[in-house]
């Protein structure tokens, strides 16, 4: 485990962020996190209680909400699709956050719950019957399937037709529990029933579920001395109303309450965790006094009853079995460790089969086995979850590994406390933990995925391509698995990666084709020799967008053809006419479904344009392209890409026809030049040498010289091919910690931007609307965003009126090209 960057506030004279207790943190699948503080303003008295939400990448691009709770924030949480946050607090008010304009650093309040003057212990979105398991004795199969499946699990609400029900469940001080529901139209359907006939102080809860869309509730008074309940809640909706039913469950004693030697000494429990959310047969304890903490794991298990002697000569029915029970039984428990201040529990649903734990502890692989305690001295060990072993430890600034005892006296003297991290939470593949400390500081931790076991290259790249292939599959965001992969690494991981991607079979093939060039893209980023690949990546990205924009706009001319669609059409016969002239291919197509309007044609001439660009660029290049690595290189050897460049200039050229405005402009030399024929032929060529059914050939000798000529009877214009990346994983590359500030954009590495050197922008240079593919001018006046994972910038505001275009925008008003989420920029900064 080691420090990669730690975020802090300004200094102000009064220092105005301190942190809340309790302190709250959650981290999010999309690699966003959520903490709180609390600020004091001008008069003293006055708190106002806040939530931060930062993404991992531009820590310092923190956004601040006034949650608006009157008393202090006591839990936060986000859904499984890392979008929604919620939050609660000492008042008994449950807000649900969600992102305005789809921007992570604009945040709008939707719904509010609230039960009057109630605290709140605990809270959880409803599940939503998706459940993964990762098989590690399967990493080495090809299939995604076997690596990751789909266990069975029933959501805990259904609508009609077997739809998840969104919602929330919330456990108070008083022993109440509170449903909300969403419903379809958007409005709140909220009921609450006492978890048991006797309420009692509930000072600590948590929630899980069963595979079978229950959910269970553990709960305790604080006391060591009493038991920890279990409840199972169901959650049913009749006629219009929601309704709540419990029931109680076998409870447990703590054991070292029940131990003489030490039944005094731990009085209060300060945590309860049930080990994962959809595990509720496991459950982790720890109890404290001033100075020390001890952790127990328990686990739920069937055990057979005795039954006396008298039934026992009874003549047994056919079939009947041995009555048995459910128990608590305790797994394992640690030594007296030092005052736990917080713990963090592993998020990667990994299967914990006996023969999984095997090739586990074999090949070293520790993501998702390890939990996290961080302790009042400022330490950081991770156990294993089920037999609470250390497996690594980190030492934080104010504890250093100690020395004799003089250390320790010196260390009473100082007084105050130390600083400790209040609150921690793992990523989502486990690779990556973040702490927030007792001054509000924000600590970023790499945790390695063999824990600091020294490791082959071979092992190593498996792991992290394992949890990339998991992070593909899912949809999660893969930042923290950046966090491991040195430059040298790389070119092997993106290698590898193909390979795999190409034994999967042909839907699940299509389903991640945008996914895995985004995961190529932001791989090749982190190492200056593969730099000009991730530009391939980027332009293959965009290509794909425009290519199925242009197809989906064709229509068939007979409206109950029960032949392919026009897209597939001109494909099938692109495919097959191998004709260097474009008018011979266009003869063989009907160009009645290629009519379309005029504006909407003219709207799409910036992307259209780009196509044309972009093309002719290429096969300009071409003779360059020799030992050292240019942009556009990828495309040389690629078949499927050439092949759509190809299909696009047809279109282009037929629509040229109907409204000559939407052709592409080229500054020729000479005026009776056609260009596109000139493009449309030269890319022919350079498409056979690569076409996937031949054998792959170099190209030929005339097509190098005709392309040498290019630039001197075309303008060939200069591309800006890579987004900047202004985000810390470049800057991470080095051992040294990364020291931010929030509210500052870091300007670590000094003038030199990582390895990407050739892609620097001089100030005075045009900046690019990404995704419109138009200039907008060197100091651009407009409002923009740009993507948190790759940079891509566009505007915020739409300059275009037509539907064609519109459609285009709608595609990105989520997401990234590459799938990331979008942040806004301010103007003097794109």
């Amino acid at each position: 485990m080691e420090l990669a960057y730690v975020c802090d506030w300004e200094k102000r004279p009064q220092n105005s962020h301190c942190p809340s207790i309790p302190l709250v943190c959650s981290w999010s699948c999309r690699n966003l996190l959520a903490f709180s503080t609390d600020m004091k303003g001008e008069d003293e008295d006055k708190v106002s209680h806040m939530i931060h939400i930062i993404d991992t990448e531009h820590p310092w691009d923190v956004y601040s909400i006034n949650s608006g709770h009157t008393e202090v924030i006591s839990c936060l949480e986000w859904d499984q699709s890392g979008s929604k946050l919620l939050s609660a607090d000492g008042d008994g008010q449950i807000k649900c956050w969600a992102m305005s304009d789809h921007l992570v650093n604009s945040w709008e309040c939707l719904h509010c719950s609230s039960l009057d003057g109630d605290p709140i212990v605990a809270l959880s979105w409803l599940h939503n019957g998706v459940k993964l398991a990762l098989h590690v004795e399967m990493s080495g199969s090809t299939n995604f399937g076997e690596k990751f499946s789909r266990v069975k699990f029933s959501p805990s609400l259904t609508l009609f037709g077997g739809k998840p029900m969104e919602g929330w469940l919330a456990v108070t001080v008083s022993g109440l529990v509170s449903v909300s529901l969403l419903k379809p139209g958007g409005a709140l359907l909220t009921a609450s029933e006492s978890l048991c006939r006797l309420r009692g102080r509930v000072a600590l809860a948590d929630i899980a579920f069963t595979g079978g869309g229950n959910i269970v509730v553990a709960a305790t008074d604080g006391s060591s001395s009493s038991p920890v309940q279990f409840y199972k809640v169901v959650v049913s909706v009749v006629s219009e109303k929601c309704r709540i039913d419990t029931e109680l469950l076998p409870s447990l004693f703590l054991r070292c309450t029940t131990d003489p030697l030490r039944r005094e000494k731990y009085p209060t429990v300060t945590h309860l965790k049930f080990l994962t959310r959809e595990n509720s047969e496991q459950v982790l304890l720890c109890a404290s006094h001033q100075s020390g903490s001890i952790v127990e794991c328990w686990s739920l298990r069937k055990e057979g009853l005795p039954v006396n002697n008298i039934f026992q000569h009874r003549s047994p029915v056919v079939g009947e079995k041995q009555p048995t029970i459910l128990k608590w039984r305790i797994l394992t428990t640690t030594s007296d460790l030092e005052r736990v201040s917080s713990i963090a529990l592993p998020k990667l649903p990994i299967s914990i089969s006996n023969t999984d734990l095997k090739v586990a502890s074999d090949t070293k692989f520790c993501p998702g086995l390890g939990l996290a305690l961080a302790f009042h001295d400022g330490s950081i060990q991770i156990l294993h979850r089920l037999s609470l072993h250390t497996m690594g430890v980190f030492y934080g600034s104010s504890s250093g590994p100690r020395t004799g005892d003089e250390s320790a006296i010196k260390r009473q003297r100082t007084g105050g406390p130390s600083i400790h991290f209040k609150a921690l939470q793992f990523s989502w593949t486990s690779l990556a933990l973040a702490g927030v400390d007792n001054h509000g500081k924000l600590h970023m931790l790499r945790v390695s995925p063999s824990m600091g076991q020294v490791l082959e290259m071979n092992t190593t790249l498996r792991h992290l391509l394992f949890l990339l292939e998991y992070c593909m599959v899912t949809g999660y965001d893969w930042w923290d698995v950046l966090l491991h992969v040195q430059p040298g690494m790389v070119h092997n991981l993106v290698e590898k990666l193909h390979e795999e991607y190409m034994r999967q079979n042909q839907a699940l093939q299509q389903v991640l084709a945008t996914r895995i060039v985004a995961v190529k893209a932001s791989l090749c980023k982190l190492s200056a020799a593969t730099a000009a690949r991730a530009c391939d990546f980027h332009a293959k990205l965009l290509l794909i967008a425009i290519s199925s924009t242009f197809k989906s706009l064709l229509r068939p001319h007979v409206l109950n053809t029960p032949d392919k669609s026009p897209g597939d059409r001109l494909t099938e016969i692109c495919a097959k006419n191998i004709d260097t002239d474009i008018d011979k291919v266009m003869i063989n197509l009907k160009t009645e479904e290629f009519v379309l309007d005029g504006p909407p044609l003219q709207s799409l001439q910036q992307l259209i344009q780009w196509v044309g660009d972009f093309v002719l660029y290429l096969l300009a290049n071409l003779p360059n392209q020799g030992s050292l690595v240019r942009p556009g290189f990828g495309f040389m050897r690629d078949g499927a890409s050439l092949a759509m460049l190809r299909e696009m200039l047809v279109m282009i050229r037929i629509w040229g026809l109907l409204k000559p405005g939407c052709l592409p402009t080229f500054t020729a030399t000479s005026d009776n030049q056609d260009s596109m024929q000139l493009l449309f032929r030269l890319l022919t060529r350079l498409w056979l040498c690569s076409r996937e059914d031949g054998p792959p050939q170099d190209p030929d000798e005339s097509l190098i010289d005709e392309c040498c000529l290019l630039p001197s009877q075309l303008l060939v214009p200069g591309m800006d091919w890579l987004p900047l990346n202004d985000g810390v994983m470049v800057k991470l590359q080095g051992k040294t910690p990364l020291r931010l500030q929030f509210g500052k954009p870091s300007s670590a590495g000094g003038g030199s931007n990582g390895p990407l050197e050739i892609f620097t922008r001089s100030p005075s240079s045009q900046k690019m609307d990404h995704l419109r593919c138009v200039h907008m001018g060197v100091c651009p006046t407009e409002e923009s965003k740009a993507c948190t994972r790759c940079g891509c910038v566009t505007m915020l505001r739409s300059p275009n009126k037509t539907s064609a275009m519109k459609q285009w925008e709608q595609r990105w008003i989520k997401n990234c090209l590459c799938g990331g989420l979008w942040r806004r920029i301010p103007p003097m900064l794109t």
